[in-house]
């Protein structure tokens, strides 16, 4: 609702959008006591739309409207019968992708992307942005408020752009799409690994941005791919107490078979045309896990090949460490071991990032140097807040203690 309200008064006006939007969920509090309508998002709908629509009206007969009217004389959508039809389902989708890219300017921090996206486009309130992004209350609003200080200083127009601009624009929103469903993969938030509400927006988003004609470049639907194939393990990932299961020890009966074929649907059509991205590879890679009937039938070699395209796309220490664990399945502990010390930075990520620590402990335990596995465990113990990835490490140490 807020996209389209948005799209209506200009992205200037966006808390007076906001506000509309907040005045029809008050009034469907007053009159859904007794009884709740048959379509609630259209009765929600309906009543922003009368809202937007009775100050249209106020408006003009306010005397000297076009001198004095704080907003909307300038935009193309003031008419009422235009925006009727704004309030239709293939221009309510429209709108919110004009507001995705808005809210992914890429003149703004990705912090302030993120959370602005959150709160804009998918109408999470500021407490749930900052229990999903670990951050505070008066973090987030601040972010919010220079998303929101910015286009207005800026004036920037409510369009989806078009040629190198959409290219450029395009990639910032992928990347934020993607970080927000990473948020909800593998959440930051202390008691809650998995948050199935930020990947479910994030793939929400994705396809979104397949739909369109001008913005369906393959890199989107290769993004959606893998996204739904990572979605496709959720059910496995934790057991009934919330502890973490590895992907070795799985139970693959429980990986969902329609996301998988969503993804390997989106993961052919990403290839229909000669573009590659590193969506493309990390989805091909995540294929070859899903295609797998078992861990042990896993083909390390083809991930390797895969491995070896990406670092040529994305060298991140993240992705290389990920290469070294698969070469590890391959050569052995000790080859991963090697390959790690030669990632730039090495020495810095063992301090500060818990994944580089565990992922040596358990390298470390294989090899049987049990001391150098515990040193490990307890660094990547001492850097993460999740409750089940701290209880994996604890079991992790007692295995070599």
């Amino acid at each position: 609702m807020v996209a389209v309200l948005t799209r209506i008064f200009g992205l200037p006006n966006i808390e007076l959008a906001e506000d509309i939007v907040q005045d029809a969920f008050a009034q469907a509090l007053k009159e859904w006591t007794f009884k709740t309508p048959e379509n609630p998002a259209a009765w929600l709908m309906m009543t922003a739309k009368n809202k937007a629509i009775d100050i249209l009206r106020r408006e003009r007969h306010k005397k000297n409207y076009e001198e004095e009217s704080s907003y909307n004389s300038q935009y193309e959508y003031s008419s009422i019968p235009i925006i009727e039809n704004l309030f239709m389902h293939n221009e309510i989708k429209d709108s919110q992708l004009r507001m995705i890219f808005a809210c992914c300017h890429p003149s703004l921090a990705y912090a302030d992307q993120i959370a602005f996206t959150l709160k804009i486009c998918s109408g999470f309130s500021i407490d749930e942005i900052a229990a999903a992004l670990l951050s505070n209350h008066e973090t987030i609003k601040k972010r919010i408020q220079r998303a929101k200080k910015f286009i207005s200083d800026k004036n920037l127009k409510f369009d989806i752009p078009a040629g190198n601009e959409l290219k450029k624009r395009l990639d910032v929103v992928l990347h934020s799409v993607y970080l927000l469903f990473n948020e909800g993969y593998n959440s930051g938030n202390k008691s809650e690994l998995i948050r199935k509400d930020l990947c479910e927006e994030a793939i929400r988003l994705g396809l979104m941005l397949t739909e369109n004609e001008y913005i369906n470049q393959p890199k989107c639907f290769a993004l959606v791919a893998l996204m739904a194939l990572l979605a496709s393990r959720f059910e496995s990932r934790l057991n009934t107490d919330g502890e973490i299961i590895l992907l070795e020890e799985q139970d693959r009966s429980k990986w969902n078979t329609e996301l998988i074929n969503l993804g390997l649907y989106y993961l052919n059509k990403s290839s229909e045309e000669n573009e590659i991205s590193d969506y493309h590879v990390e989805a091909a890679i995540v294929a070859e896990h899903s295609i797998a009937k078992n861990f042990n039938e896993t083909n390390w070699t083809r991930i390797l090949q895969l491995y070896d395209i990406l670092i040529k796309i994305n060298s991140s220490p993240v992705v290389l460490l990920n290469r070294a664990i698969v070469l590890g399945k391959i050569f052995g502990a000790e080859k991963a071991i090697n390959e790690i010390d030669l990632i730039p930075d090495v020495t810095k990520f063992k301090k500060t990032n818990y994944l580089f620590s565990a992922v040596l402990g358990e390298l470390y335990s294989q090899v049987k140097k049990n001391s150098e596995a515990k040193k490990f465990f307890e660094q990547s113990l001492s850097l993460t807040n999740s409750e089940a990835e701290k209880k994996l490490l604890r079991k992790k140490m007692s295995a070599v203690s």
